[in-house]
């Protein structure tokens, strides 16, 4: 959900079979869909189709006034008085029709003058997830609990004080994007021009755009705060918004993804096969299943996983079928070594392991699949250890207690009003088994390869000098890996000058980096030191 629910990027962003049967040959047995499909020419739906059940979807559109609370929290012994405001923003057509109204909640703090203050903007990912992990599980004055390390907590859920929410820094805008939480387009065909990377983006720079000058914030510090897919679109709203003289202080990004080539496992695509083999050494150590003399040092085995895949992986790999069956025994002792995985399984993939495959295999021996979203997690498959391996322990174990006690959240202490369902992905807001969010997504031309926003980002950063950017990393994410992200901040093309705008910081978590409570309290302290650093001049 932050990135693409594993059963959406099964479909969408498609990865290679194993050469022999595995357990999991049922998921892949279905063809891959491409990433980027042709857009077919719109024909008229037929009478009584399920196709035509979605046109007759449509949504209120009428605008209604936020509801405004006020609230306190006590943070280090300091009092935080601050108002929460919930409301939906018209995004509108040239004409002044409201082609969608998108959701979100602010938090600003009293007796603090807005003109100086840090405003920031934030969002989730999927494509087409909504902003409750980021808003309940780290930046809200209020989140849910969890135990110590982000496991499941038992039900029922509870709310507690967030002593870890930046708002003692920043006021916070959680938006959410369309057609997840409350926000929605008029009708399914105006969705369509907000569902894909560029439309996205314009509604998001809108949505800024308004806020700004309905609350007289124009003169704010301005940031943006992206997880997963909220990266991807944090660097295209920057760009756009730098064109119309919207200019950001400094831009987070959490759980990073802009150049999908990093990312995407292909048949024809290396690359991320390399970029993504650290995070499986970093998910075996965790799991105890590396050899001792890897054990021993977690920073200096990381620093040689990294080293060897871009090195001797990558030259491997780049040969094909022309390294001799002694070279290719030897590359995949060594994949075995830094993955945990048995040599056979590595043979049949080909020297390629990608993401399904590790986590369906790396704990076999117990019939446990480890987390997508987070190697830390693990448990039994509720279909059973030879079905898809679409199942993820660590989503799920957010899903259930972030998805409870937002909706009463909403409605009691912020008193939002409303019987519409908080979609927390795109995917469920319609009934027809006919609609597929993931696959309607528009990523652009097939002409120009995998999905990019690098570009985008490299673009802001240039034409605004003062721009500064802070990428995080979870060590045990595997829906964007930090070697990924490290990768693609490498290849940015930027003079030296503008390279030092750039700053990172690391967690020993996973993709919600935030779900351990220790990586919390760090994630707030690199928040609040990144935006201290940024707004130094001002005070």
């Amino acid at each position: 959900l932050p990135l693409l629910d594993a059963a959406a990027q099964q479909k969408s962003l498609p990865t290679p079979r194993l050469q022999k049967p595995a357990p999991n040959e049922k998921a892949q047995a279905e063809p891959p869909e491409e990433l980027t499909p042709a857009q077919e020419k719109e024909q008229p739906p037929a009478p009584g189709s399920a196709v035509e059940d979605l046109s007759r979807l449509k949504w209120d559109m009428a605008e209604k006034a936020p509801s405004v609370t006020h609230h306190q929290i006590s943070l280090s012994g300091k009092v935080l008085r601050y108002t929460a405001t919930a409301g939906r923003m018209p995004i509108k057509d040239p004409a002044g029709s409201i082609e969608a109204e998108v959701f979100f909640v602010a938090y600003t703090l009293d007796d603090a003058e807005p003109r100086g203050r840090p405003l920031t903007f934030s969002f989730n990912g999927g494509p087409g997830s909504a902003s409750v992990w980021l808003h309940m599980g780290a930046l809200g004055p209020r989140r849910v609990a969890m135990e110590k390390e982000g496991w499941m907590p038992d039900s029922p859920y509870r709310l507690l004080d967030n002593p870890a929410t930046p708002l003692d820094r920043t006021d916070l805008v959680l938006i959410d994007a369309i057609g997840t939480g409350f926000s929605r387009p008029a009708d399914m065909k105006k969705g369509k021009k907000f569902w894909g990377v560029k439309g996205d983006a314009q509604a998001f720079g809108e949505f800024i755009r308004l806020y700004l000058t309905r609350n007289q914030r124009w003169s704010s510090p301005l940031y943006l705060l992206g997880e997963s897919y909220g990266t991807t679109r944090a660097a295209e709203v920057a760009s756009e918004l730098g064109d119309r003289g919207i200019a950001f202080k400094g831009i987070m990004l959490l759980s990073m993804v802009l150049d999908f080539e990093t990312l995407v496992t292909t048949r024809r695509n290396d690359l991320a096969y390399v970029l993504t083999l650290p995070t499986y050494t970093m998910t075996a150590l965790y799991h105890r299943k590396l050899p001792p003399d890897l054990m021993a040092d977690m920073t200096r085995t990381r620093t040689e996983a990294v080293k060897w895949a871009t090195t001797e992986y990558a030259a491997a790999l780049a040969r094909g079928d022309s390294l001799t069956e002694a070279e290719r025994q030897n590359v995949i002792r060594q994949i075995s070594r830094y993955t945990g995985l048995k040599p056979e399984i590595i043979d049949w993939a080909n020297l390629r392991i990608d993401v399904q495959t590790f986590t369906h295999y790396l704990l076999s021996d117990q019939k446990l699949r480890v987390g997508r979203l987070d190697g830390r997690f693990s448990g039994p498959d509720p279909h059973g250890f030879m079905e898809s391996g679409l199942y993820d322990p660590a989503m799920n174990a957010v899903l259930a207690p972030i998805t409870s006690v937002f909706n009463d959240y909403i409605r009691t202490a912020l008193k939002y009003e409303t019987e519409l369902p908080y979609y927390t992905s795109a995917g469920q807001l319609s009934p027809s088994p006919d609609f597929r969010f993931w696959k309607s997504w528009e990523w652009g031309s097939a002409s120009e390869g995998f999905p990019d926003t690098a570009t985008a980002l490299r673009e802001a950063i240039i034409k605004n000098p003062f721009l500064k950017v802070l990428v995080m990393e979870g060590y045990y994410d595997l829906a964007t890996p930090f070697a990924a992200a490290d990768y693609t901040i490498d290849h940015l093309d930027l003079p030296p000058q503008y390279r030092r705008n750039i700053s990172y910081a690391t967690y020993d978590s996973g993709h919600m980096v935030y779900l351990r409570s220790e990586s919390l309290i760090k994630f707030h302290a690199d928040v609040a030191g990144f935006i201290d650093s940024t707004t130094a001049r001002e005070r």
